[in-house]
């Protein structure tokens, strides 16, 4: 793991004591300090008996000042000795900074590159250090992990691909010449930690125990910086990269972890990504949408990109991002929805789209945020949804496989910092209704009321577990919602009260919501205007055109739309839906 260098610890020493130092060199009337009474001078502070006039909390006060002074003054001095070796520190930076290394330098054993602006080209040849071979030499790139410098000794360890760790050791032995070692040496000692090097030596049979790379090392003849990191970090990648019940273990003990909070993270988020864990994650979701797409290919599907500014809401009981288009009113498309319907009235009978998709939602809940990844997909269907369910569940079954065979790598890793178990699925779609899924609730304790409601997250936690007890099953839908809380294009049942509608569910907790469309022009008339969106099927409001595409003859269709960081959320038994967001948007964040 990440071991700090000593030198990281200097601007730090000294951030810390410089305050302390400014006020003991400072005047009294540059303080806020009561002065002393004008009898008790310095002097007789530090040399003499306090006069026997003194009140109890006089002669307090002044052992006190008297402490503090002393404390004070230890302070100072351990500053200034600090101050003095982070100037010569940074002293040596600067000499070497006037010596930059071209890649063309090919006699220079050590210093930082120029900085890499596409002047030279084929020059370097790198390898992995996962391919280096014994008995050969080569040159690697990578980040500086940690660096421990011991006499003529040094080990560092190299981290490529967030996930391969190498060693890489230096012996001043190596180096005939007392001068190349004592700058060799003096080299090392510049190097920041998640710095980028280069580095060329020799391969040599090892066994390596802290590292990924283990039956091999490299012994350093040449080293170079590439990008130098500030020797201060937001925070150590070694705390960053413990699991939860560990950290929370230490607490009680001598030595806790640091408990490095969500806002420390998402702030330094590009060094929160490099925790393998971390990082695995977006390996993990780029493998989910890589999956969703062959699925949906192999089941005649087309991808489509559908527009994102639009000129009303797409989603009905959603809020909306508005913005100026031009002196029009335009909104941030909640979901594809209105579209990739209009795609199936062009004769595109089976699409799907992986995009951006738009929530202003005051939401501020662990799986809730304002922009995430829509994994969608409509399709046509010649007598019922159960045909579309068929295909959404072949598509999870294939992720689910995909994800434990495929990915098995970055699942490990993952679950190393991040506990979970696979995802357990049925071979056939399980399949609850309403009325049955309102009953296993009741079962559990919870008051439903008329059994009419969306259900809470409480709730549905509880569904999954009574779903999971009786079908073995993590991963399942629930079908016949009540009509009046599902959107305006959700088709109705004969019971006008239900309709055909459906989420789906991971682990007890919602991932994708869908229906059969309501494709007869008049009845979404009339549905629509019984949600009180008149107005909008007005020419020229935001659900005129899409009625009037409709019109023209469309086939019967259904679809589902998918949040992908919920499905690498759950999936994985994160603890919140951010980690699996790169740059997560939410209520209070815009930035990074």
């Amino acid at each position: 793991m990440l071991t700090r260098s000593l030198t990281s610890f200097t601007p730090r020493l000294v951030s810390r004591l410089y305050p302390l130092q400014s006020l003991i060199s400072s005047s009294p009337a540059q303080t806020d300090a009561p002065p002393l009474r004008p009898a008790f001078t310095q002097s007789r502070l530090f040399s003499q008996r306090p006069p026997s006039d003194m009140s109890q909390e006089e002669i307090d006060r002044a052992r006190e000042e008297r402490k503090a002074a002393k404390e004070a003054a230890k302070l100072a001095k351990a500053a200034k000795k600090a101050a003095a070796a982070e100037a010569a520190r940074l002293e040596d930076l600067a000499t070497q900074a006037k010596n930059d290394v071209k890649f063309t330098d090919s006699d220079a054993f050590c210093g930082d590159y120029e900085t890499v602006a596409s002047k030279t080209a084929g020059i370097m040849s790198y390898t992995k250090a996962a391919d280096l071979v014994v008995g050969n030499q080569g040159w690697i790139r990578g980040r500086l992990q940690s660096i421990r410098i011991k006499g003529g000794s040094v080990f560092l360890v190299i981290r490529q691909n967030a996930f391969d760790t190498f060693q890489c050791c230096f012996f001043k032995a190596d180096f005939d010449d007392a001068t190349d070692q004592k700058t060799m040496l003096n080299y090392f000692k510049t190097l920041t930690a998640e710095s980028i090097v280069d580095v060329y030596g020799d391969i040599v049979e090892a066994e390596v125990k802290s590292c990924s790379i283990g039956d091999k090392e490299m012994k350093i003849k040449k080293i170079h910086a590439v990008t130098k990191s500030v020797p201060v970090l937001p925070f150590e990648l070694e705390d960053a990269a413990r699991s939860p019940e560990e950290v929370e273990a230490s607490q009680d003990t001598d030595r806790p972890f640091p408990v490095l909070g969500q806002e420390l993270r998402l702030d330094n988020r590009w060094m929160d990504l490099r925790v393998p864990a971390n990082n695995a994650i977006f390996r993990v979701r780029s493998g989910i949408c890589q999956l969703f797409r062959e699925s949906l290919y192999s089941q005649g599907f087309m991808e489509i990109q559908t527009p994102k500014l639009i000129g009303g809401e797409s989603e009905s009981g959603s809020g909306v991002f508005k913005t100026d288009y031009f002196g029009q009113e335009a909104c941030l498309a909640q979901s594809p929805q209105l579209y990739k319907q209009m795609a199936i009235a062009s004769d595109f009978d089976r699409v799907f789209e992986v995009g951006p998709v738009f929530r202003a939602e005051n939401s501020n809940t662990r799986r809730h945020l304002c922009e995430f990844v829509g994994l969608d997909l409509e399709m046509a269907i010649n007598e019922s949804y159960l045909e579309t369910l068929t295909v959404a569940h072949n598509m999870f079954k294939h992720i689910f496989n995909g994800l434990e065979t495929r990915f098995a790598k970055e699942m490990a890793i993952v679950r190393e910092q991040y506990h979970s178990e696979p995802v357990q699925f049925t071979d056939e779609p399980c399949i609850v209704h309403w009325h049955d899924g309102i009953q296993m609730i009741k079962d559990a304790g919870f008051d439903v009321g008329d059994g009419m409601q969306d259900l809470t997250g409480a709730q549905e936690l509880a569904l999954g577990a009574a779903v999971k007890e009786k079908y073995g099953t993590d991963f399942f839908m629930l079908d016949q919602y009540p009509a009046s809380i599902r959107p305006f294009y959700t088709m109705p049942m004969e019971d006008r009260r239900f309709s055909n509608s459906y989420d789906m569910f991971i682990r007890g907790q919602e991932i994708c919501s869908g229906a059969q469309r309501c494709h007869d022009p008049a009845l979404l008339r009339e549905v629509i205007r019984s949600k009180g969106l008149g107005e909008a099927l007005e020419e020229g409001g935001g659900l005129y055109d899409y009625v009037k595409a409709f019109e023209n003859g469309v086939m019967p269709h259904a679809g589902a739309g998918i949040g992908c960081e919920r499905v690498v959320f759950l999936a994985l038994g994160l603890d919140n839906v951010r980690k699996a967001s790169m740059f997560p948007r939410d209520p209070n964040r815009l930035t990074p």
